[in-house]
């Protein structure tokens, strides 16, 4: 009981400071207030918005702002197209004991508004026949609308900016009026655009002292000389440019003050950046555990662009070091040759293996967009599945993938997809032990109604053709489940098994997933989801169910899921488990 009154006590003493706290505050609480008659919610809004925040004056003081404020709130209509409205205003004053300031209030009729009676919008010169200019001008304000000055204001900039946008640096209006006769509340707008010569841009130079030879440089270069200007080819080649890992800032001048006979020239400041860096962290996915990464890696090795690195990745199932020499091609942003090592000890359930690969990577961008990736690799692999006796292989495999990637960001997309398929293979004749055709099929899709609800699905099929599966490593056999594969499983338990129930690995793979997330705050979102799938040396084997729920939280790296998920299918060892992983969604 004693704690009880001691409570009640504090409650009050706080209620009264907050009231004593709150009083400097209502004192100079907002002093004028505009009431527009009607359903016009943009005209209150703007004429608020005109009128601003108004504290501290006294009762006369307000009398002799009222005109000033009567004309911001004719200003704040006539934007909108309320030429003559009714306002009257009063001042209110507090009565007997009441603390409260006087107040200004208008009241505001708005009246009939303009109409946009004529519009005629001319493009004259070279730019009227420049469909990417005179596409898409804004139809607002059309005949017929009220007018609206944003949007004749917005329509005037727009042809502004497309002029500065696609280099007719020399067009100027030659008409620009907007007559309005209140009396008769018509409105007629007259824009006429003369665009002179589109400019070209020229040569383009770069500076000294960076280190790099021009033939490397000039590969960035998307456009020939003599092209029309376009500002988004200059952004484009800035972004190459920073985004190479060359350069720690880029400045290119394409000014038209610069300009000879219509010819811009591009001039591209470049300052490189330390040659090394090193980099380390630490993540945490309940399929591997906790697990460090580091890599090193050295930007330029030569004046041609070469570059170099080694990465490692170390947890309690797998464990792996690489090193890599990649050499740029034309173009480099897309293009490259790389070399590379690596190690790779792996023991997960009842699978150990050791694996040593040796290869080259060809990359090469097509022009409808998908990545072309041609490979070949040695394997080395040292395994032992269960209790058996370990095994070795020996693998030469030229390999060809495809891949595109299609999303409106690259750490938060609200659509897009990604589409990936490979196929490697190798051949007894052909420094290998065994005959392999292995291809892999992975389809992802996003896209999000009504700004809140995303769906997102994902579909994978691998398949493996060979003689003698026996032979076949398991780096190349068929695992499933996990928090990327089917939830509700443990990492790779979905497989082909032995008379001792061993885990061997299966000839196929099929795994399918559908899952619905709802935005409930910012960089939030709740899931369900259902996953289907599993590995198999038959395609009309069972498939295994996971479904459960989750939540998505946006991080500055990516998406960070968790996520509750119980396997439906006891015999295929389902049961109720927690993932955790973080990554794109895409």
């Amino acid at each position: 009981m004693h704690l009880h009154i001691r409570f009640r006590s504090n409650c009050r003493l706080l209620i009264v400071w907050l009231l004593l706290w709150a009083l400097p505050a209502l004192s100079q609480a907002q002093q004028v207030e505009v009431r527009v008659e009607g359903d016009f919610p943009q005209l209150q809004d703007n004429a608020e918005a005109f009128i601003g925040e108004v504290e501290g004056r006294s009762a006369n003081s307000l009398r002799r702002y009222a005109d000033t404020a009567e004309s911001q709130v004719k200003k704040a209509l006539r934007a909108l197209g309320y030429y003559s409205p009714g306002i009257q205003w009063e001042i209110i004053e507090p009565s007997g004991e009441q603390e409260e300031p006087p107040r200004l209030i208008l009241t505001v009729q708005p009246g009939q508004p303009v109409h946009v009676r004529s519009r005629n919008v001319e493009i004259e010169g070279p730019a009227s026949e420049d469909s990417a200019f005179t596409g898409s001008l804004p139809r607002k304000p059309s005949e017929g609308d009220v007018l609206n000055h944003g949007e004749y204001s917005s329509l005037r900039q727009t042809i502004q900016n497309r002029a500065s946008l696609l280099g007719y640096f020399d067009g100027e209006f030659t008409t620009r009026r907007l007559e309005v006769d209140p009396e008769k509340r018509v409105a007629d707008i007259t824009l006429v655009y003369r665009s002179g010569e589109r400019y070209r841009l020229g040569e383009v130079s770069f500076s000294d002292g960076h280190g790099f030879e021009q033939q490397l440089l000039e590969k960035f270069v998307r456009f020939e000389p003599g092209e029309t200007f376009h500002a988004d080819k200059i952004a484009r080649l800035n972004n190459d440019l920073s985004n190479s890992g060359y350069f720690s800032s880029v400045d290119i001048n394409a000014s038209p003050g610069n300009a000879e006979d219509g010819v811009i020239p591009v001039e591209v400041g470049l300052t490189t950046r330390p040659p090394r860096s090193v980099a380390a962290g630490v993540g945490f996915s309940t399929d591997v555990g906790p697990r460090l990464r580091g890599n090193w890696r050295e930007h330029w090795v030569n004046p041609m662009g070469h570059s170099r690195g080694v990465e490692t990745e170390l947890s309690v199932p797998r464990q792996n070091l690489s090193t890599w020499y990649e050499l740029p091609l034309d173009p480099p942003m897309t293009d490259s040759i790389r070399l590379s090592a690596g190690y790779q000890r792996e023991e997960i359930e009842d699978v150990e293996s050791e694996l040593l690969t040796l290869g080259q990577q060809w990359k090469h961008q097509l022009d409808n967009g998908w990545q072309q990736v041609a490979s070949l690799r040695w394997e080395g692999e040292r395994f032992r599945i269960g209790d058996d006796k370990k095994e070795q292989s020996s693998l030469l495999l030229p390999g060809l993938g495809y891949s595109k990637l299609n999303a409106d960001s690259p750490l938060n997309p609200s659509r897009g997809y990604r589409v990936q398929f490979d196929i490697t293979g190798s051949h007894r004749a052909a420094l290998s032990n065994v005959d392999i055709l292995h291809a892999n099929f992975l389809v992802k899709g996003l896209y999000t109604l009504a700004d809140n609800h995303r769906f997102l699905t994902r579909f994978q099929f691998g398949g493996v053709a060979t003689n003698r599966f026996s032979d076949v490593p398991p780096s190349l056999r068929f695992f499933a489940g996990g928090d990327q594969s089917v939830r509700g499983y443990g990492y790779e338990t979905l497989s082909p098994r032995d008379e001792e129930d061993v885990a061997i690995g299966g000839r196929y793979l099929m795994v399918g997933s559908a899952e619905y997330q709802y935005q409930f705050a910012e960089n939030w979102r709740v899931a369900a989801f259902v996953d289907e799938g599993n590995a198999m040396d038959d395609l009309s084997d069972p498939l295994a169910t996971g479904a459960g729920l989750g939540i998505r939280w946006i991080s500055p790296v990516g998406s960070v899921r968790l996520d509750i998920a119980k396997g439906l299918d006891p015999e295929f060892g389902g049961e109720w488990r927690v993932h955790f992983s973080m990554g794109p969604e895409l």
